[in-house]
């Protein structure tokens, strides 16, 4: 770049300025001599004057060209310095571009280095976040897997016990079969409470009549009926009536047919002579005597009236119970002399023991007195023996002569 008179131009505008110069002047020089060439015509006299300005004007073009020269060569200084200068300029800026270059490559490591190391631990904690999730996702599914299997046995155990309230209702819906449903598990009840030899199922009694159950009870009271009894069809209507009417009428048949049983088990299983002067009712349903106790009390008053207890599943076992303390209350009292008998058996054996016991003291006291003088024999003759050693005869002449000693015979 080239100031002159506070204009900036650059090298190649200097350039084209010159030879614009060099140009014009040519030109004019043209100019000049075509207008000489017309005007020698005209006066030889103003020949010479023209030769002298075309002189002149050839001096004037000869330092112009040396000017052009003296400009060509100091637009070439300028434009090699220039040159030089852009060049270091270059040059200073490709360095600076490495360095930047370097440094926003040291950056970018560093960056993708951090990049790398947060991707890394994000990935890590991704790891074990999904790992826990999959546990967890495992677990779950197994606990899932658990309870729905837990629910098709639930399902299963449904279905199954569907099946068995549908025979449990054929059952019932049978008087035969419905007394030996309250048969059976009066059985199972009497079984769990008294031991196989205190009851008898199914026992026929002097008048003809059989009984579900006999318990031996000693007398008093004597063997007691337990009969097992279902109203079942006239609950059934109780637990359908939806009329106050309806209702009336349902308890009023329970009422009847309660007092029908009562009165058949009165006759039937209370003889004298032969069994307790009281029987047992026993109803398979724990709802049907709650609904006895709870709407007719008068009948139930009536059962006691008659001699009759009407007992349900539980409050029957709890009176099993109460016999059984009995049963074994008066076992104890049967027994009583036979124990009698062996605890004065054993009073004699305990004395006998007592005799040889003494007898064996004595023989321990005499083998004690013989073992004492044989050793006060062992020490003497210890003695003795040493004194044999020492030599010492006169010692042993003075010494009186010994004295034996007697041994009992331990067999005495």
């Amino acid at each position: 770049m080239i100031e002159i008179g506070g204009q900036v131009y650059s090298q190649s505008e200097m350039v084209l300025a010159a030879l614009g110069v060099g140009g014009a002047l040519v030109l004019l020089i043209l100019v000049l001599l075509v207008l000489a060439l017309r005007a020698a015509g005209r006066s030889a006299r103003a020949t010479e004057p023209l030769i002298a300005q075309v002189s002149t004007l050839g001096q004037a073009v000869e330092g112009l060209n040396q000017g052009q020269h003296a400009l060509s060569g100091g637009l070439k200084s300028v434009s090699e310095a220039q040159a030089t200068a852009q060049l270091h300029v270059v040059q200073t800026m490709e360095s600076r571009l490495a360095h930047v270059q370097q440094q926003m490559t040291d950056t970018l490591h560093v960056n993708a280095l951090k990049s790398a190391n947060a991707i890394s631990e994000m990935q890590t904690r991704m790891n074990e976040v999904l790992a826990g999730s999959s546990e967890k996702t495992t677990k779950s599914l197994t606990q899932l897997q658990e309870r729905l299997a837990t629910i098709d046995k639930a399902q299963s155990n449904i279905e199954k016990l569907s099946g068995d309230v549908l025979s449990l209702q054929d059952i019932l819906s049978n008087k035969q079969t419905r007394g030996a449903f309250g048969e059976i598990q009066l059985h199972d009840i009497v079984s769990k409470a008294l031991p196989s030899d205190a009851f008898d199922m199914q026992v026929t009694l002097g008048n003809g009549k059989r009984a579900d159950c006999l318990i031996h009870l000693p007398n008093p009271p004597g063997p007691i009926v337990i009969d097992s009894k279902f109203p079942l069809e006239a609950y059934e209507k109780l637990r359908a009536a939806e009329t106050q009417s309806d209702q009336t009428l349902a308890l009023r048949e329970l009422r009847v047919a309660v007092k029908a049983h009562i009165k058949a088990i009165s006759e039937k299983y209370i003889i004298d002579g032969e069994t307790a002067d009281g029987a047992l009712m026993f109803l398979p349903s724990e709802a049907v005597y709650a609904e006895l106790h709870a709407n007719l009390p008068d009948v139930v008053r009536e059962g006691f009236a008659a001699r009759v207890w009407i007992v349900s599943p539980t409050t029957c076992m709890a009176t099993l119970n109460t016999m059984r303390a009995v049963l074994k209350d008066a076992r104890m009292r049967e027994q009583a002399g036979a124990i009698r008998k062996n605890l004065g058996l054993l009073h004699r054996d305990v004395e006998l023991v007592l005799e040889r016991v003494a007898k064996l003291d004595t023989h321990f006291n005499q083998a004690r007195k013989d073992i004492e003088g044989i050793t006060t024999a062992a020490e003497r003759a210890g003695k003795r023996a040493e004194r044999l050693d020492n030599f010492d005869f006169a010692e042993l002449e003075a010494t009186p002569a010994p004295q034996l000693v007697s041994v009992p015979d331990s067999r005495g």
